[in-house]
């Protein structure tokens, strides 16, 4: 009889770990300001798509501004960079993750750039330096951005669960991801803190363009 009982927990226990949970979570800064656009991936699960399934993301410039700041595409996934301003730019990155240039043009590139490794892709344009934008590469198709409040809703997770956690503006080098373990025992909201620098853009690199030592 008390290995039936014993037989009988076990399997309420896996089945509760295997049940799907939703998950809030709440992301703020040193401060307990809301951290808006930071990205929230699932890892340890290459769910992402074929390449040829992905559509073509859209990366425009208006008013000497990268738009959107930041851009989530999935591995093999291509971004399109039009220029919708009256005057020319030159888009490029020298992110590991993906290095190119698009020299000085207006109007529409002739061909969309292929993101096919993940990791963080920092744009700027060797014209105005205070241009300044993100593509974040994911691998896995679970990847999530906060909201102006810091929010993430996170349904239907098989917990336990390892997240990645990832901003602009993080202490940590612009590369690195924080991790994050979601168990069978934590609460359905989470608050999560990330350590941030002031709020100013980060060096683009720009000077390597120009012959400078930054």
């Amino acid at each position: 009889m008390a290995s039936k009982s014993i037989v009988t927990l076990f399997t309420v226990a896996l089945s509760y770990a295997a049940c799907a949970q939703n998950v809030a979570l709440n992301i703020v800064d040193q401060h307990g300001l809301p951290l808006k656009n930071t990205v929230v991936e699932l890892v340890g699960e290459d769910t992402s798509k074929s390449s040829s399934q992905l559509p073509v993301l859209i990366m425009d410039q208006v008013d000497k501004q990268f738009s959107p700041s930041l851009l989530i595409a999935q591995q093999g996934q291509q971004v399109n960079f039009p220029n919708s301003d009256n005057i020319r730019h030159h888009v490029y990155s020298f992110s590991p993750a993906k290095p190119f240039q698009l020299k000085l043009y207006s109007g529409q590139p002739e061909s969309p750039i292929t993101f096919e490794n993940q990791g963080v892709v920092v744009l700027g344009c060797n014209i105005h330096d205070s241009m300044l934008g993100y593509i974040y590469v994911a691998k896995s198709s679970h990847v999530y951005q906060s909201d102006e409040h810091g929010n993430v809703q996170l349904n239907g997770l098989t917990l336990p669960v390892q997240l990645s956690l990832w901003h602009s503006l993080q202490k940590n080098a612009l590369e690195e991801k924080q991790s994050l373990t979601l168990t069978v025992n934590s609460p359905n909201r989470v608050q999560v803190t990330l350590q941030t620098i002031e709020p100013k853009p980060r060096n683009t690199f720009g000077s390597k363009f120009k012959g400078g030592n930054d």
